[in-house]
């Protein structure tokens, strides 16, 4: 969540700036801001609401020659979503711009208004300016004086500062929020959270470790951890921007169902032999001494965590568990070095997420991600890590990140079977076979799309959904529950057909909407008497099967299939098409729903 943006060059900063920020809109923001050092002479500019309201007030206002410049799109956290406490924050010559949450800030912030300092925002982040110009105040350089702040700040930052002491220079700081920095042919400077706002403007960067901070100016970068230089590692970035385009879809969580098809297809390359699971990335050692996995993720990463276990026990043969990241963080959980830990997340960056996956670590764990972003910080964190593959995905409620995730843990749940002698090799055939089939099977057909499109109008209004499934079903019901409720802001809750009469069968009635999942291959008839239970009471039922149901009010096809996988994928999609157009008709931008950030680097 929120953005930060940098650039130090010659060329047009405003645009630059701007530029960047639009490209990180898929984090999700609620207000935006830009500060611009030109010589001695400060421009900066705050807004509420979407980027369209920044640039009306930036439409006057240009730059010609050298200029710092930094971006920020704010998610609040402290404070409400106001013009004032939008970034960046001004001192009395200088702006900061800031990803995370400043523990220790209220401390911070009494200790400075006791020394005579005048706060005008809530945030925690305007701490950051008034401390670094106490400091220089006191007689510091401002390199000296950066330092000394960086080292008092407790939490998580990813920090941008420009002040007039040093007008051609961008100070930074990278501590458990991300941050990249880029250069290109012409010597200029970038800064990004994410490197989708740099792709296209340079085509080397460093991707920050914790503890990093230093300068860039025009004669390089300065980099330093703890006191000590260090030799920045740059990395190579793609230069292409056409995976970010909408390509006429409505919006990109439209185009990201469509293009699962492809995704998978490049998530399943190179790690299908006829009768094997082939990992490059894993070293054969990873196993050793392993008796259980533990898998921990967030929101739909932990949805994927969840209908994987099903496999990891039904296929792995091997005790699987599965924890919510900020939940484990505190339970003071029993970590055993026999267990894998397995954290999941699309961006790398979660941060309930990364830290549990710290806590792996120092308990000793041999650990594993599943994650779309090389370079992220759970993946630089790890022992070892799994790609997805799923390219970017900018709509906040996720699809093809899910599907990828899932693909790629019914394929380690096949290799720990493999690599533990839990399978047979008819059945490995078998399962590698049903694996080829899903780039197909995830193939959106139009004439279903309309039908669903056509059904959502019947779905606008009542008093809440059940989404409801049996076995892997049932996370799949919790997915389509959390997508309605993401993107369409209607009630929903996904539960285990077998559970609702042990209470929610209380609230059937017409205005209640049961989406029911009834896969022909895996406890239909069970899953059927549920879905009766709830018809009897007069709820609203639409289900989801190759077998027309007759006690439906609704019924959405799927192709017959002769395992239930391949269900389980066909159905995913009906559920991602079915929240999409009932919120499409709602009005609603189902690409950046209210209240909700594409990467929570917050707790």
């Amino acid at each position: 969540m929120c953005g930060i943006v940098g650039y130090l060059g010659k060329h047009d900063t405003k645009g630059i700036l701007l530029d960047g920020l639009k490209e990180l809109e898929y984090r999700g923001y609620d207000s935006a801001g830009i500060a611009v050092l030109q010589g001695d002479e400060f421009s900066y500019f705050k807004a509420v609401g979407k980027l369209v309201n920044l640039e009306a007030k930036t439409a006057g206002f240009s730059t010609s020659g050298f200029a710092a410049g930094i971006g920020h799109t704010r998610w609040a956290t402290h404070g409400k979503p106001t013009e004032i406490n939008a970034h960046p924050h001004l001192g009395e010559s200088s702006y900061v711009v800031h990803n995370g949450i400043i523990e220790n800030y209220q401390e911070l912030k009494n200790a400075l208004v006791a020394g005579g300092v005048h706060f005008l925002s809530q945030t925690d982040t305007e701490v950051i300016v008034h401390l670094f110009e106490s400091l220089m105040n006191s007689g510091m350089e401002p390199m000296q004086a950066f330092r000394e702040t960086v080292s008092r700040l407790k939490g998580a930052y990813a920090i941008l500062l420009i002040t007039k002491q040093m007008p051609d220079t961008i100070f930074f700081a990278k501590h458990g929020s991300p941050m990249i920095v880029g250069v290109n042919e012409s010597d200029e400077k970038f800064f990004g959270s994410s490197d989708a706002a740099l792709i296209g403007k340079c085509n080397r960067v460093v991707y920050l470790e914790d503890g990093q901070l230093g300068f860039v100016s025009r004669t390089g970068i300065h980099l330093e951890n703890s006191n000590a230089c260090v030799v920045p590692r740059f990395a190579a970035l793609p230069e292409s921007k056409l995976a970010a385009q909408k390509e006429g879809f409505r919006f990109f969580m439209e185009k990201e169902i469509y293009e699962q098809s492809e995704v998978l297809s490049d998530t399943l390359i190179g790690r299908l032999a006829d009768e094997a699971i082939v990992f490059d990335e894993l070293d054969p050692s990873l196993l050793d001494g392993i008796n259980e996995i533990k898998l921990c993720a967030c929101g739909t990463s932990y949805h994927a965590a969840l209908a994987s276990s099903y496999l990891f026990e039904r296929l792995g043969k091997i005790r699987t568990s599965v924890e919510i990241a900020s939940e484990l963080r505190y339970k003071e959980p029993l970590l055993c070095s026999d267990t894998l830990f397995v954290a999941i997340s699309q961006s790398g960056e979660t941060a309930d997420t990364l830290e549990t996956l710290k806590m792996a670590r120092a308990a000793g764990l041999k650990t594993l991600v599943i994650c779309n972003v090389d370079n992220s910080s759970m993946v630089r964190e790890a022992d070892a890590a799994i790609l997805t593959r799923a390219g970017i995905e900018k709509g906040v409620a996720s699809t093809k990140a899910f599907a990828t995730q899932m693909v790629v843990l019914w394929m380690f749940s096949l290799y720990v079977a493999q690599t533990k002698g839990a399978i047979g090799t008819q059945a490995m055939r078998e399962q590698i076979a049903l694996l080829r089939e899903i780039p197909a099977v995830v193939k959106v057909d139009d004439g279903l799309h309309e039908r669903i499109r056509r059904l959502s109008k019947r779905y606008l209004h009542g008093h809440g959904f059940f989404f409801i499934g049996r076995d892997i079903f049932f996370p799949l019901a919790l997915e389509g529950a959390l997508k309605l409720k993401e993107i369409s802001y209607l009630h929903a809750e996904g539960y285990p057909s077998g559970e609702m009469k042990h209470g929610p069968i209380a609230l059937a009635d017409p205005e209640l909407f049961t989406i029911a999942l009834m896969p022909k291959n895996l406890l239909y008839d069970k899953t059927k008497s549920n879905v009766e239970e709830l018809s009897a009471r007069d709820a609203t039922i639409c289900a989801i099967s190759d077998t027309p149901f007759e006690k439906a009010d609704d019924f959405i096809p799927i192709a017959a299939h002769a395992h239930y996988m391949p269900e389980f994928f066909e159905m995913m999609v009906v559920l991602q098409l079915l929240s999409m157009e009932i919120a499409i008709r709602l009005g609603n931008d189902v690409d950046m729903p209210r209240n909700l950030a594409k990467s929570v680097t917050v707790e």
